[in-house]
């Protein structure tokens, strides 16, 4: 370590990963990112398909540029995905712990609509009952799905700069919690910090008073629980992060760095994520 530095941030990209559970793979820039990302997201619909079934799916908006992709492919290849059922990570909760409305700028359910759910053939798409969000009123209704469904065939992710994922926030400061009862948090309603509330303010320009103060995400305990997990990665400010995720210490403080010892998960990066952080006064 130098002046202060975390060793981790030093690691090349050839070696991210090592020593973990957690395959790590490059890809080229955001384009090529979104179409491997919506690549995956279908070959699982079409994989249950070939099982006679239908697929269940978590999946977050953020990394955003995937979904009219995944829409497109979807038509063009007529994939019947009306019993697929995707379930989004979390959305953002006015003070009364309701959902924000469809027509706020950040709302993720406007965004599901307007950039997949629309431009999918109606004939193909998810029906409305399976486009599915947690809900602040019944927070345990992911669980019940879930089992339902017979569990998760893959759940999708990005990651924090604060080293959450989905909205699983780390503690606060002060705040005590062991990686085990921070591993079985499920579905909740959370206020979100500072730090999240900061980085997300740069889709609207930096003004962070139309962030949200509040979510609903789903837990560790659903995502932990998925049969595969796929995490991608597309800004440039993630260099850092998924460095402490994959060779910080593994622990709450860093939420995604709980998953390193799952038994199927892939981390997916832009090449210039993969890159070690340049850091310089300007």
């Amino acid at each position: 370590m130098e002046f202060g530095f975390p060793d981790y941030l030093n690691i090349p990209p050839e070696s991210l990963g090592e020593g973990t559970a957690v395959r790590v793979r490059q890809t080229g820039g955001m384009t090529e990112l979104a179409e491997e990302m919506a690549g995956a997201m279908l070959a699982e619909i079409e994989a249950a398909a070939r099982e006679d079934r239908a697929a269940t799916l978590i999946v977050p908006v953020g990394p955003v540029d995937q979904f009219p992709v995944l829409a497109r492919l979807i038509n063009e290849r007529q994939v019947d995905c009306r019993d697929v059922v995707i379930i989004n990570m979390d959305e953002y909760l006015t003070e009364e712990q309701q959902w924000v409305p469809l027509d706020h700028p950040l709302s993720f359910r406007g965004f599901m609509n307007r950039k997949f759910y629309d431009l999918i053939d109606p004939n193909l798409a998810p029906r409305p009952a399976h486009r599915v969000f947690p809900d602040p009123s019944d927070v345990q209704a992911i669980g019940r799905l879930i089992e339902e469904r017979g569990g998760v065939d893959a759940c999708f992710g990005g990651i924090g700069i604060n080293g959450h994922v989905a909205f699983n926030e780390p503690p606060e400061p002060g705040e005590e919690i062991s990686n085990e009862a921070f591993s079985s948090l499920a579905t909740r309603c959370l206020p979100l910090s500072r730090e999240t509330r900061t980085i997300n303010a740069v889709t609207v320009g930096g003004e962070i008073s139309i962030v949200p103060a509040h979510a609903v995400t789903v837990g560790m305990k659903e995502i932990l629980a998925s049969r595969k997990i796929r995490l991608y990665c597309n800004r440039p400010w993630q260099s850092a992060v998924v460095r402490r995720v994959l060779h910080g210490p593994v622990s709450a403080a860093c939420p995604t760095s709980l998953l390193r010892d799952h038994p199927d998960i892939e981390l997916t990066l832009a090449e210039f994520v993969a890159h070690p952080p340049q850091i310089q006064l300007r």
